[in-house]
C-alpha cells in the first residue's frame, strides 16, 4: 500500500506542496512561539481561519498527519468556498494513510480523490490539486480505481493552465509507464517552453536513472548552467 499512496500527496515531484513550502518558512524556534499564539487565538475565536491553517501547516511540517487532517477539515467547515483548504486536507489524509493499515488506507481514497476535485471545483485553475489526481491515477492499481485516461486527462487540462506544467505532467506518466523515449521528447518540449531548473534536473534524471545515459544527465545539467552564468 504504501508504494501505492507514497506519492499521492505531491510534495516531491514536479512543484513544491504547501508543506515544502512552509519548511522553507517555518524558523525552528519561531515554530513553538507560533504554535501556542495560534492555540490561544482558537480558545477565544474557535473558527479563526487564519490560526487554523498555520496549526495545519505545522503539523504537517511536523507529519502529525492527524492533527493536519482535524486543522483542514475544520477549515473546510468554517471556509467551504477555499479551494486551498481541500487540497492540504486531501494531501494531509493522503500522508496519514501512509501510516494506517491497508484496509483502513483503501478506505480513505474516496475522500482523498473527492477533496482534490473539489478544490479544483472551487478553483479551476488549481494546478497542485491535478497534480495530485495524476498521481493518485497512476499509483492506484485499477480495480481500486487507477486509470492511465484519467491521468491523462488531468495532464490536458494542466497544458490548457501551464504548458509547462502540462508537458512535465505527460513527461511524468510516459515515465511511469516505462515509454522513456517519449518522455524524454516532453520533457525537452518543458525545456523548450520555460527553461526552468527543475525541467532540465527532471530529464537529466531520467537520462541517469531510466535510460542509462549519464554523460547526457551531465550534458543537459551544463546547458542549463551555461544559460544561467551571469556573465
Amino acid at each position: 500500500m504504501k508504494g501505492i499512496l507514497i506519492l499521492l500527496f505531491p510534495m516531491l515531484l514536479l512543484a513544491q506542496s504547501n508543506f515544502e513550502k512552509a519548511k522553507e518558512s517555518f524558523d525552528i524556534e519561531k515554530q513553538e512561539r507560533f504554535q501556542k499564539q495560534y492555540e490561544l487565538i482558537l480558545k477565544t475565536d474557535p473558527d479563526n481561519v487564519k490560526a487554523l491553517e498555520g496549526l495545519g501547516d505545522i503539523a504537517g511540517f511536523n507529519k502529525s498527519w492527524d492533527k493536519a487532517v482535524q486543522y483542514y477539515g475544520k477549515l473546510k467547515t468554517v471556509k467551504p468556498s477555499e479551494a486551498n483548504f481541500y487540497y492540504k486536507y486531501g494531501g494531509s489524509l493522503g500522508m496519514k494513510a501512509l501510516e494506517v493499515n491497508k484496509f483502513r488506507a483503501l478506505g480513505l481514497i474516496g475522500d482523498i480523490k473527492s477533496s482534490f476535485e473539489k478544490a479544483i471545483q472551487l478553483d479551476s485553475r488549481h494546478i497542485d490539486a491535478r497534480w495530485a489526481l495524476i498521481e493518485l491515477y497512476l499509483k492506484l492499481p485499477s480495480i481500486v480505481g487507477g486509470s492511465e485516461s484519467k491521468a491523462i486527462e488531468y495532464s490536458n487540462q494542466l497544458l490548457t493552465l501551464s504548458i509547462v506544467d502540462g508537458y512535465l505532467s505527460r513527461g511524468h506518466i510516459e515515465e511511469y509507464y516505462d515509454r522513456f523515449k517519449s518522455a524524454e521528447n516532453y520533457y525537452k518540449k518543458a525545456i523548450t517552453v520555460g527553461g526552468s531548473k527543475h525541467s532540465y534536473q527532471t530529464l537529466a534524471n531520467l537520462y541517469k536513472n531510466k535510460m542509462d545515459a549519464p554523460d547526457k544527465a551531465r550534458t543537459i545539467l551544463e546547458q542549463y548552467k551555461e544559460k544561467n552564468t551571469v556573465n
